[in-house]
């Protein structure tokens, strides 16, 4: 993992808006039909999405997870054992305001496609898709030189959290089973070079969707068994070529169900990882700095607070973000604190409410704050 030694680094959470024809290739597959030179489609999108991060001021880049039609549900493809489709649970602070979700759902904001069960044993199928992307992101970053890059992968627990258990006999069983085929793709990817980030919205999200029944006790039993996992499938890897992303949903919406980060830092924390992405951007967590401020950290986890968020067309003064950026460097110094999103922004493909040029606007604007911090707390 790349510190800031001498400047604020920036980066984000991972996914990044697909051009139509992207689009086209990933829901195509979906149905089982492939389009005329979709690799090439795919590999120049790559090539076109790392450049434009580069652009943009993006120290830390991915490869936009063009190739995935979901940060979760991608996984079908590669590891056996799901089929069919699963129903859909909101969020419990949508099922209290009813209106909004009837809007949100008829507006296009619920994207539709399958989520399938886990009906079957889990065993790694293919891992030609994870070398594909590998190597398209290392020709992309050979040209274009960014500091650095990384490479999203679902957690055992996200996985489980979208594609219901119908066939292992406990939770935990599932749970392992995920760990143990998701190993090999989290190692493909560090061996590569690349650092690997693990999307594991579950701690967060998962207490006002999976765990929504659960009283605080058992939620937080549940998400610690979910972190147990997924350091099952890090063994023999080093945390200093990992990284953590946790967060509360990625939608606009009242939030008002969100589990404090009070509660979801010390379960995050058990993780074996380098680095701990989170939101702190957005008006129902920006306030829990303090959070940070309060708890004993590990003195070699490096934070990735969103100073920019994702779900808004605002564009955020460079001035605020340094502020943010500068909150968390007086936490924990300013060599552990790398600029970062609240989440990606286009966590489904074909879907985002920030407008494809305007995200770009965004990551600028976080440079532009990173190199005001970088100023106040280098001069």
């Amino acid at each position: 993992m790349q510190p800031s030694t001498d400047r604020i680094l920036t980066t984000h959470v991972g996914s990044l808006p697909r051009s139509e024809a992207v689009t086209d290739v990933v829901f195509s597959h979906e149905k089982g039909k492939e389009v005329a030179g979709a690799d090439a489609i795919i590999r120049d999108a790559v090539n076109d999405v790392v450049r434009q991060q580069v652009e943009s001021g993006v120290d830390l880049v991915s490869d936009g997870e063009m190739s995935k039609i979901s940060y979760a549900t991608y996984i079908k493809d590669r590891i056996s054992g799901f089929d069919g489709d699963s129903d859909r649970q909101p969020p419990s602070d949508l099922e209290e305001f009813p209106g909004f979700l009837k809007r949100q759902a008829s507006s296009g904001g619920t994207p539709t496609y399958r989520r399938p069960c886990c009906v079957g044993d889990i065993e790694v199928k293919d891992m030609g898709p994870v070398q594909v992307d590998i190597d398209n992101l290392v020709h992309a970053i050979s040209v274009h030189k960014p500091t650095q890059s990384f490479m999203n992968a679902a957690s055992p627990g996200v996985i489980a959290l979208f594609q219901p258990n119908k066939h292992y006999p406990t939770h935990e069983a599932y749970l392992e089973a995920l760990a143990d085929a998701m190993a090999h793709e989290y190692k493909a990817i560090v061996a590569a070079g690349i650092v690997l980030q693990l999307d594991s919205p579950d701690l967060g999200l998962g207490r006002h969707m999976m765990f929504k029944d659960k009283s605080d006790e058992e939620y937080a039993a549940l998400a610690a068994m979910h972190v147990a996992a997924l350091n099952h499938a890090l063994t023999g890897i080093s945390k200093d070529m990992v990284r953590l992303h946790v967060c509360w949903g990625n939608y606009e919406g009242p939030h008002h169900h969100d589990a404090p980060m009070e509660i979801v830092l010390p379960i995050a924390l058990k993780a074996n990882v380098g680095a701990l992405l989170f939101e702190s951007s957005n008006p129902r967590h920006a306030h829990e700095w303090e959070t940070f401020a309060n708890t004993k950290l590990p003195d070699d986890l490096i934070l990735v607070p969103g100073v920019i968020d994702s779900t808004t067309n605002f564009v955020e003064h460079p001035k605020l973000v340094a502020e943010r950026i500068c909150r968390f460097a007086d936490i924990v110094g300013r060599e552990r604190v790398i600029a970062g999103s609240d989440c990606g922004f286009s966590t489904f493909a074909g879907f985002g409410a920030v407008d494809e040029d305007i995200v770009y606007a965004k990551l600028k604007s976080m440079a532009d704050g990173a190199a005001i911090a970088s100023d106040r707390l280098w001069r």
